[in-house]
């Protein structure tokens, strides 16, 4: 009668408060989704959660169910993870670098759980900010690289981690503060905060600027988050980050989040990986590992289309 995707989709719903991302998440379609449900429903002849209710609220039968995913799904995973060292693959090497200087909120917890259930890899991690890792990675140096600019490249595959939005920090009192959004032509007279990276690898200037021939009136550069947003809120200078990055702090009412154009600035963050390594189970692990933890951690990402580049 209660089958393991049941238990996934009420975890996936719980942890996305929607059902069109948990959908999404699942690769269903929403009314596939919601099909699962109702039938489930039926079999059990109780009701799992409220419909139309946001946050989605629980009936006490959903509540336990919910119980029951938290013990078991864990478990699931670990158990794969043993059949996987069993079938083989279970030593290797995955040297990774990353091309985003926020990355870290999610990536360290995902490194940390995957040593524990990958103690005989040999991990290790980089920064790309001082090279070009993608290169690197076709050359056989490395075995990853977390980008959101992906090259086309012979032998790297590119799998999906999630999408994002970009959104431009402004300080409380700024006058862009009080607008729906924010125009390419309103940061012609600003000064744009960046990490120190090539502009051609920042969205704000190639999707954003660039296209409608807009220059800002300055451009400084900081390699700490924590720095950039103390700028913009004493008012010398705007920036633009994802809105994980950004959550915690407009969240705090430190500065305040503003959407890029009248649709936003949306991107996605990849994995890129030598073709070669794809089926690795530890590989096919630490893909899954970072996708939890992204989802579970990060505020306002969305699954990403499942097909690799």
């Amino acid at each position: 009668m209660l089958e393991l995707r049941h238990l996934k989709t009420l975890h996936a719903l719980r942890e996305t408060d929607s059902l069109v991302e948990a959908a999404e998440r699942l690769h269903l379609t929403q009314s596939a989704l919601s099909h699962q449900f109702k039938e489930l429903e039926e079999r059990l002849g109780l009701q799992l959660f409220v419909r139309k209710t946001r946050p989605v609220r629980f009936t006490s039968a959903g509540l336990r169910l919910l119980q029951l995913a938290d013990s078991l799904l864990p478990q699931l995973r670990s158990a794969e993870r043993d059949l996987a060292r069993l079938a083989g693959g279970t030593a290797g090497r995955l040297h990774m670098a990353i091309e985003c200087h926020s990355c870290f909120q999610w990536l360290m917890p995902t490194i940390d759980q995957f040593r524990d259930a990958w103690p005989e890899v040999e991990l290790d991690l980089a920064s790309g900010f001082s090279f070009a890792p993608l290169p690197a990675l076709a050359r056989g140096d490395l075995d990853l690289v977390v980008t959101s600019d992906p090259i086309e490249l012979a032998g790297i595959a590119y799998v999906p981690l999630f999408t994002y939005e970009a959104l431009l920090a402004v300080a409380n009192q700024h006058p862009l503060a009080t607008r729906p959004y924010v125009r390419a032509e309103d940061l012609a007279s600003e000064t744009l905060i960046t990490y120190p990276i090539e502009r051609d690898r920042l969205d704000i200037f190639t999707r954003f600027l660039e296209p409608e021939d807009v220059e800002p009136a300055q451009v400084r550069t900081s390699e700490l988050t924590v720095m950039m947003m103390q700028l913009v809120a004493s008012g010398r200078g705007v920036c633009s980050l994802p809105n994980w990055a950004l959550h915690e702090y407009s969240a705090r009412g430190y500065v305040t989040a503003k959407r890029l154009g009248e649709k936003g600035l949306f991107a996605t963050l990849y994995a890129g990986i030598r073709a070669d390594m794809l089926d690795s189970p530890f590989m096919r692990d630490f893909l899954l590992t970072a996708k939890d933890t992204s989802f579970a951690t990060l505020e306002g990402v969305s699954a990403a289309p499942k097909s690799s580049r």
